[in-house]
């Protein structure tokens, strides 16, 4: 399970150091995609074949089912952690959710996201209200 909130340096290359924590879960092979809410997701390869699963699941004639596909799959790369616990993160993954030479990371139960350290600050925002939580999270059943 990914948990927790960790900031580390995206280097010239691209490359970010994976949180020691969630390294182990990522050695038998990872996937990096873009995810919902401006920011990037790491799975590992059991999560990501899961979802590849209820994807292909979806009816081919609902638009919205192929915009999902399309959008979380397209620009979806295998990621291997080179031996520093590093995992390459391509200009185009970068640049589409803003990320310049710093990243956060936010575990997010069977994944990882990865955010620029200004679109968490304003996502987390919305976290600190607990009224409004608690009013968003009432029709979930926990």
């Amino acid at each position: 399970m990914f948990t927790g909130e960790y900031r580390h340096s995206v280097d010239g290359k691209g490359r970010m150091a994976v949180p020691a924590r969630f390294r182990a879960q990522l050695q038998t092979g990872a996937v990096v995609s873009r995810w919902l809410d401006d920011c990037l997701a790491i799975h590992t390869k059991a999560s990501w074949d899961a979802l590849a699963e209820k994807v292909a699941a979806l009816p081919i004639t609902d638009p919205t089912a192929r915009r999902f596909q399309r959008f979380v799959f397209a620009a979806a790369i295998p990621a291997d952690l080179d031996a520093q616990g590093r995992v390459l993160l391509p200009g185009y993954l970068r640049d589409a959710v803003g990320l310049t030479n710093e990243a956060v990371i936010v575990g997010s139960r069977d994944h990882a996201e990865i955010w620029s350290p200004a679109g968490w600050a304003e996502y987390s925002q919305a976290l600190d209200d607990p009224q409004a939580l608690a009013d968003a999270f009432e029709g979930l059943g926990i």
